[in-house]
């Protein structure tokens, strides 16, 4: 494959555009750009070198010049939709501005559902992922806590708002695919699961669906599952 390297490298630790010639048609924040708009609107399996040469209208071959690897294109796809992320002056709550992230994180991961798949330690030190992550570590400044332990802590908020969403997507996208109406999916089963709770063979499970009664508030569950995660770091007194 042209352009791939014999040893690791950071993309971003590479020239813009390897080579000697002229002045480079393109900068990696077009080429990132055009790889966000085939994900957003057909997935992540939209995305290869010859879709995206195609949205720049240039070949294939001319795209590997500027990134080596599908890996790298993915890595500059994280970065163009990292610098979406909010970025505010910190309100000394470190609680309240973690919450913040959380909501506006779970946001981005709407906007863009292919990022899930993305989220790992391999891609997560971007120029605009490390922007992020310095921001968080200074909302964190009152929590009294090594520089280590509120490095986990944000590791473990963006861990749980990425499978919260994961299961989001899923949950939307099998709806989606339905051949019926959501309404009448949830009614069969329902039907059944109350049938098999009113054997008496699951007496546990029936009282906490006595106890929770009703549709589920999805929002106040993440509200929920936030505040766990926080409280592991610094319970509320």
């Amino acid at each position: 494959m042209a352009g791939r390297a014999a040893v690791p490298e950071v993309i971003w630790a590479r020239p813009e555009r390897t080579g000697r010639g002229p002045r480079p048609a393109y900068r990696r924040g077009d080429i990132a750009a055009a790889a966000v708009r085939l994900a957003d609107a057909g997935g992540l399996e939209a995305v290869s070198m010859r879709h995206v040469a195609a949205e720049l209208g240039c070949g294939t071959m001319s795209l590997y010049n500027y990134v080596p690897r599908k890996e790298d294109l993915y890595e500059l796809m994280v970065d163009a939709v990292g610098g979406e992320h909010e970025l505010w002056e910190p309100g000394g709550d470190w609680r309240a501005d973690m919450r913040r992230v959380g909501h506006r994180t779970r946001a981005l991961m709407h906007r863009h559902p292919w990022l899930p798949r993305l989220m790992s330690g391999v891609q997560g030190f971007t120029p605009n992922t490390l922007r992020y992550l310095e921001h968080c570590l200074a909302c964190l400044d009152p929590l009294e806590a090594s520089y280590g332990t509120k490095v986990e802590l944000v590791a473990m908020l963006n861990a749980v708002v990425t499978m919260y969403v994961s299961d989001e997507l899923a949950v939307a996208e099998r709806t989606r695919s339905l051949p019926w109406s959501e309404e009448q999916e949830h009614a069969v089963r329902a039907a059944y699961l109350g049938g098999q709770v009113a054997t008496g063979a699951y007496p546990r499970l029936a009282a906490a669906f006595t106890e929770g009664a009703g549709p589920i508030d999805t929002e106040a569950v993440f509200e929920r599952t936030l505040e766990r995660v926080l409280d592991a770091f610094a319970p509320r007194v």
